[in-house]
């Protein structure tokens, strides 16, 4: 696989970046939210045969916004989705598309099933779709009022809770006790910054978005919404298994959790070969 080479591209209120690694076969689109470009590294290497095309949500580590909004919100970003897949070449494109990216992603093929032949929907985070969404998206509302009273170390620890937590959400879920940043290896202090993009960004709209199920089942996409084999009943799984319920397919499992595809970037370690020879069987068929 050759060297990936950067681009830039102008969208309303943000800058954006993406990365073009050349191949001889058909695009396939990585992605994530707020993950970027820098997460999917060592998934790339692993398809040498295709044109794989990366990129930076706005707000995330190259793009920049230039709206000052505080939050971004699934539609901004699938418009965004549209203008890098126009820009890097055209469709129809292959996407794989994890955590808050698989959320962008589906609100880009319910607008645009054209520009995308097959997405691997992995593990949206929809809180809306969930029976118990009100505790869900409360729990959600709570990590961005933390982390906008408090800074990082807090509203990342209420974070971490929300993500691992198994099964649904309740009453008595919200009155627990803030957890201890400390406990997840977090600073305590507030250093004063706002403008991480998960906490502060993204938190609120992602899982809250209200997915279009009739478009995405009319949609001449194919559509496959993965979860992962030890992800149990977390957060994202359970979004995951409650979005292919509404779309009307089977949820695919695929190795390893939330985050098995990572190989060492942001200091997490998946199952990064099984996992990406999973995605091509999926890819091929």
């Amino acid at each position: 696989m050759t060297e990936p080479e950067t681009h830039t591209l102008d969208a309303p209120g943000a800058e954006l970046h993406y990365d073009v690694r050349e191949g001889d076969g058909p695009t396939l689109l990585l992605i994530g939210s707020p993950m970027a470009a820098a997460g999917f590294v060592t998934l790339a290497s692993h398809f040498p045969d295709r044109r794989v095309v990366t990129y930076d949500p706005r707000g995330s580590e190259r793009s920049r916004r230039t709206d000052g909004a505080e939050e971004s919100t699934p539609e901004e970003h699938a418009d965004d989705l549209r203008r890098v897949i126009e820009a890097a070449g055209g469709a129809p494109v292959d996407v794989f598309a994890s955590s808050g990216g698989a959320v962008n992603a589906l609100a880009l093929v319910a607008a645009h099933p054209e520009l995308v032949g097959t997405l691997v929907a992995h593990e949206p985070p929809a809180a809306s779709a969930l029976p118990d969404s009100e505790f869900a998206l409360a729990a959600s509302r709570d990590i961005r009022d933390t982390y906008l009273k408090s800074g990082f170390g807090a509203g990342m620890a209420r974070f971490l809770a929300l993500v691992t937590h198994e099964g649904p959400f309740t009453a008595e879920y919200l009155e627990r006790p803030a957890p201890d940043p400390a406990a997840f290896g977090l600073p305590a202090e507030d250093d004063g910054t706002r403008d991480d993009p998960l906490l502060g960004q993204n938190m609120r709209t992602c899982g809250a978005y209200e997915h279009d199920y009739q478009a995405l089942r009319a949609a001449s996409t194919r559509i496959v919404v993965a979860v992962g084999a030890e992800s149990g009943d977390t957060f994202a799984a359970r979004g995951g298994r409650a979005v292919a319920e509404r779309i009307g397919v089977e949820p695919l499992v695929m190795p390893g959790d939330h985050g098995a595809f990572l190989g060492g970037e942001y200091g997490q370690t998946g199952k990064p070969d099984e996992f990406a020879a999973a995605l091509r069987d999926v890819l091929a068929k």
